[in-house]
């Protein structure tokens, strides 16, 4: 026999009005309530009815995260950590993957309209002006990776990608280095034009020349970085290191490195960027530059939640700092 309001209160010692604002998140119920509430409803395996309190309250306790590439560990990793904030909290995720296709965004943005949303996470890099216009027209709070111009109701998580490059690039120096290569993303996403930049901005400052055969453009996926590898071992000089920028794109290159009978980091050193969780798998480990996918996730979601009128409170401006991350793939220069 399904439970109604009523008995969860009559359970809980409280009032029915009490118990729709422990639903709704009301912080005008103390925590000793809130709980006790919680417990009845555990207790008597009430359910409530998500369609009613967006009805009554005005808010969907639906957040929107929209994502690049599903099949990227990075994105997963980052998916599970927003989604553990979201329960902790008491909202629900509305998952949309662009796979890099600015036609598909266009489609994520109108579902996350239908669904009226209490806010965006926008992970990706593929959103044009006229949809943050959409979805700032209607008041719905925004925060972007790396991609967002602060202002009201829209918040920017920053990441020091050239500093990450720069480290990445520092240590294969350090060990002796001089002929390096680099794989970038897409150059038709500003990302990966950010890396791109960054790693001959590093090159220079280590007083080190740029190969263009050696700067090789991939599609952030591993076939990308293995056919990237491929025509960068045909160049009149082989590198000696070679950093990607990511490490789905690493791996493939490795693969491509031990096809044409090299070993790693003998021959070639290789280091990739994200440190997603098999990179310390990957055989040898891949030394790698730390993106950390737990506190972008945590960062998003409190620039969504933690504001009473996000959609229109100033936006904030967080910063991350990429740390290098030192394994098995990286060595000194032979000879």
């Amino acid at each position: 026999m399904p439970m109604n309001i009523k008995e969860v209160a009559r359970l809980a010692g409280v009032s029915t009005a009490t118990v729709s604002r422990t639903i709704n998140g009301s912080d005008k119920v103390t925590t000793e309530t809130a709980e006790r509430v919680k417990r009845a409803i555990e207790q008597l395996k009430f359910y409530p009815n998500t369609n009613a309190r967006a009805l009554g309250s005005g808010k969907s306790s639906l957040y929107g995260l929209i994502i690049s590439d599903i099949t990227n560990p990075f994105f997963p990793e980052l998916v599970k950590s927003f989604e553990d904030m979201a329960v902790q909290y008491g909202q629900e995720v509305l998952i949309a993957n662009t796979n890099y296709d600015k036609h598909r965004m266009e489609h994520c943005v109108v579902r996350m309209l239908q669904r009226k949303v209490d806010g965006v996470a926008i992970m990706t890099s593929e959103m044009e002006e006229h949809l943050i216009d959409e979805l700032s027209s209607r008041k719905i709070p925004l925060v972007f990776l790396d991609m967002g111009t602060v202002q009201r109701g829209i918040s920017n998580i920053a990441v020091d990608y050239p500093a990450g490059i720069d480290a990445g690039v520092a240590y294969l120096r350090e060990l002796g280095h001089e002929h390096i290569g680099f794989i970038s993303g897409p150059l038709n996403l500003v990302p990966a034009q950010v890396r791109h930049k960054g790693f001959m901005k590093s090159m220079r400052r280590q007083g080190l020349t740029v190969d263009k055969s050696l700067m090789q453009e991939g599609n952030h996926r591993m076939d990308g970085g293995h056919d990237a590898m491929a025509r960068m071992l045909k160049s009149k000089r082989r590198p000696t290191a070679v950093m990607t920028s990511n490490d789905v794109t690493a791996i493939g290159a490795m693969g491509a490195i031990y096809e044409h009978g090299l070993k790693i980091p003998r021959d070639i050193s290789v280091v990739g960027f994200d440190d997603i969780a098999m990179s310390a798998f990957t055989q040898p480990a891949l030394t790698t530059v730390r993106l950390p996918r737990d506190e972008v996730a945590r960062v998003a979601f409190r620039a969504l939640y933690g504001t009473q009128n996000a959609a229109t409170a100033k936006g904030v401006e967080y910063r991350i700092e990429p740390k290098i991350v030192i394994r098995n793939s990286t060595g000194p220069v032979r000879g």
